[in-house]
């Protein structure tokens, strides 16, 4: 079996065994109860992020990954109860009514929250803003707690819960430079990432090709572009990834805060199955 052309006992998910790039819509929640922007009504969250997934699902997305993008300004380390039994409760609601890999991703940086909810929910993978080292953010310094997050799924019996790491995360600086295959290198190989993800400098823009081409020839797992992929650009993205994550293009007008777009989800998967995925 291969996955993106890297020879592999397994797919990195079972349900991606037969997808050459799969394509990860988004699921960006409303602000949910104790955030700032809250509106007061769980079932609108709840009857937004469906139809979204629906929108996505019916376009032919190959996962979904569900994500608290509605409740900044993020907390720098762990979320309160609230956002984990709410994410947890919306994780299932979206396991029941689709067939989907699912993701998810407690921001800023919660990778133990996003286990958890995981674990509960039957999800498939997390993705960790920043697993290893140090960036400084808009929620000022994050560290990497790969250390915790590694032993507890071990305890949890959970390592088919994939793990997905971002290298030099948008909406972030290094502390120090480093050559990028350094970076690679210390997420996979001392963090212990699944697959790593290569995004812009912030939600929606997109990544730097240079820097792309370096990760993919340095890493020794599945890398992903993780944002600004739309149906204009995934085509140069295309030999350089083995999958994408894609948010904003897919929201009505390029807006990340609207609705998910089922023209824009056909037009990109579209292009995809042009590009043979």
């Amino acid at each position: 079996v291969s996955f993106g052309g890297i020879p592999m006992s397994q797919p990195l998910v079972p349900q991606f065994a037969s997808v050459s790039k799969p394509v990860i819509g988004m699921l960006h929640l409303l602000p949910l109860p104790g955030a700032p922007r809250y509106g007061g009504d769980v079932s609108a969250i709840r009857d937004a992020m469906l139809a979204d997934a629906k929108a996505l699902a019916d376009g032919g997305a190959h996962a979904l990954m569900l994500e608290n993008f509605g409740d900044a300004p993020f907390y720098p380390g762990r979320v309160p109860a609230c956002v984990i039994t709410h994410m947890t409760a919306l994780a299932c609601e979206v396991r029941r009514r689709f067939d989907l890999p699912l993701g998810i991703n407690v921001l800023r940086n919660d990778s133990r929250s996003a286990l958890a909810v995981a674990h509960a929910a039957g999800a498939a993978f997390i993705r960790v803003n920043v697993l290893c080292g140090a960036r400084v953010t808009d929620q000022g310094l994050i560290q990497g707690k790969a250390h915790d997050l590694l032993r507890e799924r071990r305890q949890l019996g959970a390592e088919s819960i994939k793990v997905l790491a971002d290298v030099n995360v948008k909406h972030s600086a290094p502390l120090g430079v480093r050559p990028v295959e350094v970076e690679v290198h210390d997420v996979v190989e001392r963090g212990g990432a699944d697959a790593v993800i290569v995004s812009g400098s912030g939600t929606g823009q997109s990544a730097d090709l240079e820097e792309l081409a370096a990760v993919k020839a340095a890493a020794a797992t599945p890398v992903f572009v993780g944002s600004g992929v739309t149906a204009g650009t995934i085509e140069t993205l295309w030999p350089h990834a083995d999958g994408f994550i894609v948010g904003t293009a897919l929201k009505r007008d390029g807006v990340t805060t609207h609705a998910v777009d089922p023209k824009r989800v056909s037009e990109l998967m579209g292009r995809v199955q042009a590009l043979g995925g």
